[in-house]
């Protein structure tokens, strides 16, 4: 039996930390997935996924913003919505990102890519009022909505049907959802009748 010295176990329990390598598969390459699905229609459906993904990302961001910038009378109620979307889109970004790899490509996911990616007009870096949150995150679902419908009818002509189904049931009905929730926050209507 071979006893290793003192050196040759600590050696072992180093961590092999600060580690370099190339990339094992470059942002807008595809690598071929046995899905059943032509390499056309993965890269077409990977493209609009990373796009929606990048919308999602921000969305989610900008409502962990005003969930940590909101004031006023409705603070605890929007407060506590702002999170409970937050939380959702958070979902939303996993189910997203995990498609995008399984159709064989790279998901966008550093806060920089992202930024140079989205579609959503970026927030000013200081506080602003309860309307202008809400109007804002409006804005925002809009925009998803619109490219998720488009991509959803794309990913079905194409035969993706998985990224079609992602698209309707997780993307186009919880940020239709969401969008409602708000929506009420910013009717006009009296508390009370005389």
């Amino acid at each position: 039996m071979n006893t290793l010295s003192a050196d040759a176990i600590i050696a072992r329990a180093t961590p092999a930390a600060h580690q370099h390598a190339p990339e094992i598969q470059p942002f807008g390459h595809v690598v071929t997935m046995p899905i059943a699905l032509s390499a056309t229609a993965c890269k077409a459906s990977i493209e609009s996924l990373n796009q929606i993904l990048a919308d999602t990302i921000t969305l989610r961001d900008l409502y962990k913003k005003h969930h940590w910038q909101v004031a006023g009378p409705t603070f605890m109620q929007l407060h506590l919505l702002f999170d409970k979307h937050a939380d959702e889109q958070s979902e939303v970004v996993d189910l997203l990102a995990e498609r995008v790899q399984s159709l064989g490509g790279v998901c966008l996911a550093m806060a920089a890519d992202v930024a140079e990616a989205t579609l959503i007009p970026r927030p000013p870096k200081g506080r602003e009022d309860p309307p202008t949150q809400l109007s804002r995150l409006l804005h925002a679902h809009q925009i998803v909505l619109e490219e998720a419908r488009a991509m959803a009818r794309r990913a079905a002509e194409s035969g993706d049907d998985g990224t079609n189904d992602l698209l309707v049931t997780d993307v186009i009905r919880r940020n239709e959802q969401q969008a409602w929730f708000l929506s009420q926050h910013v009717i006009e209507t009296p508390l009370a009748r005389t």
